[in-house]
């Protein structure tokens, strides 16, 4: 499960299991979890996130899309 970025409280992350599904980054801070999409950013599903701290969260993604991309792809070789 690498680890792409800390951002206060939020860990950004993929599982090393996770190739076959489109680019994408999960998001957790404490119990929280949510799921974006990387092309084109979007939120694919959350669970125990307020929708004003999703939108954070978009913000966010969307800031540092280019770091998810190119871990993505330094990681599974795409």
């Amino acid at each position: 499960m690498p680890t792409v970025l800390y951002i206060g409280a939020y860990r950004f992350f993929f599982y090393a299991n996770e190739n076959g599904e489109p680019h994408h980054i999960h998001v957790q801070r404490e119990r929280s979890l949510a799921k974006f999409w990387l092309k084109p950013v979007s939120l694919a599903g959350s669970k125990g996130f307020a929708a004003q701290e999703l939108n954070k969260l978009l913000g966010l993604v969307e800031a540092n899309q280019q770091t998810f991309m190119e871990a993505w792809n330094d990681f599974f070789g795409s």
